[in-house]
């Protein structure tokens, strides 16, 4: 069982150049380049494709250069936690 993640990070989309450098540094790999819009081809921005996943480590906005990325402090649901460990256990 993983500790419950304190932050979560949220990436401004005007500050970010997409560089990849926060991508580069994701341990659980839950960012990504992505297009922005309906073009196929185009600028490309960080985006946080895998929430669950993310663990708040922090390296993402440590890492970028731009000052695009902070962390943002998540709502414990400490009674719906437990009542998913005690669904599983049983």
């Amino acid at each position: 069982m993983h500790a419950p993640r304190k932050a979560l990070p949220a990436i401004d989309p005007g500050r970010c150049t997409g560089c990849g450098w926060c991508v580069g540094v994701c341990p659980p790999h839950v960012l990504s380049l992505q297009v922005q819009g309906m073009e196929r081809f185009g600028a490309k921005r960080s985006v946080l494709h895998d929430a669950p996943g993310c663990t708040g480590c922090a390296l993402c906005a440590l890492r970028c250069p731009f000052d695009a990325i902070r962390m943002v402090r998540t709502t414990a649901r400490r009674g719906a936690q437990d009542q998913d460990i005690e669904t599983k256990v049983d």
